[in-house]
């Protein structure tokens, strides 16, 4: 397949229309390169209304993992809820501008690879929500007994909220790589704002619901994982 990207009356650059590896990397310092005045697209205020609605779409899942957290650690601190809510943030910038960078390298590759992201995310979410719905079962009513979320733990939460974001660099392909980036910077600080209600909403109704609350977190957990996937196979 061939990807083409237009700048005004220039000829059209192509950037994959083979395997040459040379040629790929040639076309993406290029785009890299390119002078603001080039791009089709404006920095207006359609762009940045543009970027925070991308933004909350892709902060949903996010925030409902966020709230399970907060349901599976009530006495969360208000430090380890930014924290948390930092990461998924973070992985939310990152998967945009991977998924661009991609767009303007190896597209033939990512568009194989894409079809694999909603087994992905099926298989995190439904692994971290399963082994929390076995714990919080056995843990009975007793609420100091729910683990804490490790660091390794909910690296792979956020990479499983944020995997279908890579989809998005073929909707911003047409941004040149400081819109991108700006993009990716608005996405993940709306994904912050988002998470953060989540895991304050969660942590709230955690109290209330003592020793259920970790069983909860862990099926909602495998809902998102069985949504992400269903909605990407309709």
């Amino acid at each position: 397949m061939c990807y083409r990207r237009g700048m005004h009356g220039d000829s059209s650059i192509d950037l994959l229309s083979s395997p040459d590896m040379a040629q790929a990397v040639s076309g993406f310092f290029h785009g890299i390169f390119t002078k603001k005045g080039e791009t089709n697209m404006q920095w207006d205020i359609l762009f940045f209304f543009n970027s925070v609605l991308l933004g909350v779409g892709l902060a949903m899942d996010a925030f409902s993992v966020s709230l399970a957290n907060g349901l599976n650690e009530p006495r969360m601190s208000r430090r380890r809820m930014l924290g948390i809510a930092g990461v998924f943030a973070g992985f939310q910038a990152l998967m945009p501008m991977t998924g661009w960078i991609c767009v303007h390298t190896i597209v033939q590759y990512f568009r194989a690879f894409e079809k694999l992201i909603p087994w992905i995310a099926l298989a995190l979410l439904g692994f971290i929500g399963g082994k929390m719905l076995v714990e919080g079962i056995h843990g009975g009513e007793d609420d100091s007994a729910a683990p804490r979320l490790g660091l390794g733990a909910l690296l792979v939460q956020g990479v499983a909220t944020s995997i279908d974001a890579l989809s998005v660099g073929f909707t911003i392909a047409e941004y040149d790589w400081l819109m991108a980036l700006v993009c990716s910077l608005i996405i993940a600080a709306v994904t912050l704002c988002i998470c953060l209600g989540g895991l304050v909403l969660g942590r709230k109704f955690g109290m209330r619901l003592a020793g259920r609350a970790q069983i909860l977190g862990g099926a909602i957990l495998i809902f998102i994982g069985l949504e992400i996937f269903i909605s990407s196979m309709l």
